[in-house]
This record gives structure tokens, C-alpha cells and sequence, in this order.
């Protein structure tokens, strides 16, 4: 596919997981993919070393989402790189892995560490990049499943993610006079490195068995979620939270 030919896109996160099937996806799709990372420095210059070898043009960006000192380094960096951005992939966050993450047992620190990736990094990563995101560009954020849980122990996590889908409704009506698009995706359990280090093996098999399809989530796809958001077939869907669970 060439749908994005011409388009750049900017992904948090991209170094590992679903982030590194998105910009991978993006650039197979034609765009130009500058890709964030934190601490897999490795990761993210072997994704855009990979897409560069197949043809493709990528860039990577290194930056913490949950400090504002690094989201205006990286806004400017991109700008000197590529003068703006069509598309932006808030894609980067954390989980709820907590040793103690009950109402009764979070601490003050853990619940900030939360928020301030989650949902305020996101916030001002958004806002930092609008001066850089051209008219009839896309702004696709990840939440999660856990906002619509009733499961122990998520509720930090599942509160910043709904932080993220109200700000997705707001930004939608804020931004339609430039033709820039909002959209929330919601995934449920996605095979990825963070799931298997965290809930380990046995968890994951016991999860696909209880699923309609015998399996849980890939990144690609959610990566293919994204390219539909991403593209030109997407631009009369707005202000979405669109549920990625393969049907549960």
C-alpha cells in the first residue's frame, strides 16, 4: 500500500510492542515514520533501520512522553527534521504493574508515575506538537480495554486511559475546523513483551483458550487499526473509542 506516500507520522513509544507493528506499518503504507523511544535505543534504530533497508524513511527520537523538558526537546527536534507531522501515534504508556495497585494499597508515587505518562504526557505531547501537525492530519491515542473493567486493581491505570478518551471526544470538536481527525483505539490483551513479562505464559494461554478466536491481540493488529485511522478512508470517523478485542 502507498495510501500515506508523502505523509510523515510521529509514533511514542515505537521502540518496542504495538509501536514498533505501527511504524512499521506506517512506513509500509508510504510514510515517513519518526519513532520515540525512552530506553530501548537498540529497538527503535533497529525498527528504522529495518524499514530504511526495505525502502522506506524513518528517524528516531528519544524522549520520556512523562517529562515536559523531553516533549518540547523532541517538538523541536522533529521540526528540524521534518517541519511538521501529518500524523501523530500516542501510543506510549504504562501499565498497571504495581506490586499493590487496590484503591487501599497504591502509592502516592505509583499513581503519579501513572498519570503523568498516561494521561498528562499524552495531553502535552498533543498540545506541544499541534503548531507542528498540518490541517486534515490524524491524532490516533491509545486507551485500553480496563476503562470499561470491573477487575481489582486497575483502577489508577484505568482512569488515566479514560482521561485519554475524553480528551479524544474534546480534541475531536476542538480540532475540526483544521480537518484534523481524533480517535481512540481500546485494545484488550495484545501479545507483546510487557503482557508476557508481567502475567507470564501461562496467563496468555489460558486467555487465548477462553477467546472466540483461540488467540489474543498481535500488534499488527492494532497496527492495522491505525493505517485504516491514519489513512484517507478514516476521515469521516471522529471523536471514536474504537474497541480492539477481537469480539470479547
Amino acid at each position: 500500500m502507498a495510501g500515506l506516500t508523502g505523509k510523515t507520522a510521529f509514533v511514542t513509544g515505537g521502540g518496542r510492542g504495538i509501536g514498533v507493528a505501527i511504524a512499521q506499518r506506517l512506513a509500509a503504507d508510504g510514510a515517513e515514520v519518526g519513532i520515540n523511544y525512552f530506553r530501548s535505543a537498540d529497538g527503535a534504530q533497529a525498527v528504522a533501520d529495518g524499514i530504511i533497508a526495505d525502502g522506506g524513511k524513518a528517524f528516531i527520537v528519544q524522549g520520556d512522553v512523562a517529562q515536559l523538558e523531553d516533549i518540547d526537546r523532541m517538538v523541536a527536534e522533529i521540526g528540524d527534521k521534518v517541519g511538521g507531522v501529518d500524523i501523530l501515534v500516542n501510543n506510549a504508556g504504562r501499565g498497571s504493574g504495581r506490586a499493590d495497585s487496590t484503591l487501599a494499597g497504591l502509592s502516592v508515587a505509583d499513581y503519579d508515575e501513572t498519570f503523568a505518562l498516561n494521561a498528562r504526557g499524552l495531553f502535552f505531547m498533543t498540545q506541544r506538537m499541534l503548531p507542528l501537525l498540518r490541517d486534515g492530519g490524524r491524532i490516533i491515542n491509545f486507551s485500553s480495554t480496563a476503562t470499561m473493567a470491573r477487575v481489582g486493581g486497575l483502577s489508577a491505570y484505568a482512569g488515566s486511559k479514560a482521561a485519554v478518551e475524553a480528551f479524544t471526544r474534546i480534541w475531536a470538536a476542538e480540532l475540526a475546523p483544521r480537518r484534523i481527525t481524533v480517535n481512540a483505539i481500546l485494545p484488550g490483551m495484545i501479545d507483546t513483551d510487557l503482557i508476557t513479562n508481567g502475567m507470564g505464559e501461562e496467563a496468555k494461554v489460558r486467555a487465548a483458550k477462553h477467546h472466540p478466536w483461540g488467540r489474543i491481540g498481535q500488534p499488527d493488529d492494532m497496527a492495522d487499526i491505525v493505517s485504516f485511522l491514519a489513512g484517507n478512508d478514516s476521515r469521516w470517523v471522529n471523536g471514536q473509542t474504537m474497541v480492539a478485542t477481537g469480539g470479547i
